[in-house]
C-alpha cells in the first residue's frame, strides 16, 4: 500500500532510476507530498502528489506524517534559516511556490516545521496567488537551464510554465506535450501565421517538445537549450532556429477572456 512522505529539503530529483548519477526527470519542492509505492536502498519508488509525475527520490529528503500547508513561498528564492536570526546558518534555500507548515512567529521570522526559520516577508497564505503570471515568469530571465527542473536555480521549459502558472493559481501538467494538450483543450488556439503578427503577452506557443510564452506581441521567454538559460528574444528568431534544428511550431494558444 502507498504512503505518503513530504519532502523536508529544500529541493529533491525525480530521478528514472535509484541512484544519484541517474538522469534528473522532474524535481519535488520543499512540502511538496511524494507517494512511496516501494522503498529499497534508500531510495521510493512512487508519484509526486502535486502532478503525477513518476520516477525514484531519495528517502533522506522526504518525511512522515505530511503536514497540513499553511504557506507558500512567494518571493523567487529564500534561505531557511537555522534560528530566527539573519546572521545565524542557512540551512537551505527553499524556491518559488515551495510550501510550509508553519509554526512559532519570532520577530521577522516563521518556522517552517522539520526545516527551520524564514523571513515572513518571503511568504504567502497558501492560497493567496499572483495577479500577473507572466510577470512570475519574467523574475526567472537568466535563469540557468536545467533538464527536468523547476526551481529558480534551473528549470527547462515547461518548468518555466508550470511553476509560473501555479504561482497565479493554475496547475497545468508537468511536460511541454501534455501542456499543449492542456491547453489545446482549455484556451484558445490561434491561427499560426508566417507573419507571427497579433499575438500577446501571455499567449503559449508551443513546439513537440518545447514551449515558451510571449512577454508582449514581438518577444518570446522560454527556458532552453540554445541558451542554456531562461531568456528572452523576438519570437521570429526562435522560430526559425527551432524549425532549422528541430520542428517548426505545433500551436499558439490564448487564455480564454483575453481578448482574440
Amino acid at each position: 500500500m502507498a504512503e505518503d512522505f513530504q519532502v523536508t529539503a529544500g529541493v529533491t530529483a525525480i530521478r528514472r532510476e535509484p541512484h544519484d548519477a541517474a538522469m534528473m526527470d522532474s524535481q519535488l519542492l520543499g512540502g511538496e507530498v511524494f507517494s512511496v509505492e516501494e522503498e529499497a536502498d534508500g531510495w521510493a519508488r512512487g508519484v509526486s502528489r502535486h502532478d503525477g509525475y513518476a520516477g525514484y527520490v531519495d528517502m533522506a529528503a522526504l518525511s512522515a506524517p505530511v503536514l497540513i500547508p499553511t504557506h507558500r513561498v512567494s518571493a523567487l528564492r529564500t534561505y531557511v534559516f537555522s534560528e530566527p536570526d539573519l546572521k545565524s546558518a542557512p540551512r537551505f534555500l527553499l524556491s518559488l511556490n515551495a510550501k510550509i507548515a508553519a509554526g512559532r512567529r519570532e520577530g521577522k521570522f516563521i518556522e517552517s516545521q522539520r526545516q527551520g526559520w524564514i523571513f515572513n516577508g518571503h511568504l504567502s497564505a497558501l492560497d493567496a496567488t499572483e495577479p500577473d503570471w507572466v510577470a512570475v515568469a519574467e523574475r526567472f530571465e537568466h535563469a540557468p537551464y536545467l533538464w527536468g527542473g523547476k526551481e529558480s536555480l534551473g528549470l527547462d521549459c515547461s518548468g518555466l510554465i508550470q511553476t509560473s502558472l501555479e504561482a497565479a493559481g493554475t496547475r497545468i501538467p508537468r511536460d511541454s506535450g501534455d501542456q499543449e494538450a492542456w491547453a489545446r483543450a482549455r484556451w484558445n488556439a490561434l491561427p499560426v501565421s508566417e507573419a507571427l503578427t497579433g499575438l500577446h503577452r501571455g499567449d503559449l506557443v508551443f513546439w513537440p517538445g518545447h514551449v515558451g510564452v510571449m512577454t508582449d506581441g514581438v518577444h518570446l521567454l522560454h527556458a532552453n537549450a540554445f541558451h542554456m538559460a531562461t531568456a528572452r528574444e523576438p519570437l521570429n528568431l526562435a522560430v526559425r532556429r527551432i524549425a532549422q534544428h528541430h520542428a517548426p511550431l505545433s500551436g499558439i494558444f490564448r487564455a480564454p477572456g483575453v481578448r482574440l
